[in-house]
């Protein structure tokens, strides 16, 4: 039996009760309007932070200590297919999304096709031990 013909013979109410589900489930998620917080250096959450490097995750946004020490963010959130999969890849120094190869440089532009769209990129500021992540 072909799809077509599968789908008449339940009906139209059936075949939406199966697709809903995808329908709801694979819808992107969106990159937050705005984004404002401090977080605490000397709290040990935030440890990788004190490393060239590291990064952490936290309120969907990626915090980096990059290589050269400067603290940068990005939101997790891939413009690519909306997966919360952007992490800081510390060997090339730029954003990258492990869903689907998306590569993003720190500024938050496409490196390639499927990160064609860009990054949103947060501003930070450190001041002692605090550091503000914001829009």
């Amino acid at each position: 039996m072909k799809r077509r013909e599968f789908l008449s013979s339940i009906g139209v109410g059936a075949a939406f009760a199966l697709t809903a589900s995808c329908l709801g489930s694979c819808k992107k998620t969106d990159t937050p309007a705005s984004v404002d917080f401090t977080i605490d250096l000397t709290n040990s959450a935030y440890t990788a932070l004190k490393t060239n490097g590291g990064y952490i995750i936290k309120d969907s946004v990626v915090i980096a200590k990059t290589t050269a020490g400067a603290y940068a963010a990005a939101t997790v959130i891939c413009s690519h297919e909306g997966q919360q999969k952007i992490y800081y890849n510390k060997s090339v120094n730029q954003w990258n999304c492990s869903a689907h190869g998306a590569a993003f440089s720190m500024d938050g532009s496409g490196l390639n096709g499927n990160g064609k769209n860009g990054l949103t990129i947060y501003k930070t500021t450190l001041t002692g031990n605090s550091l503000r992540v914001y829009s």
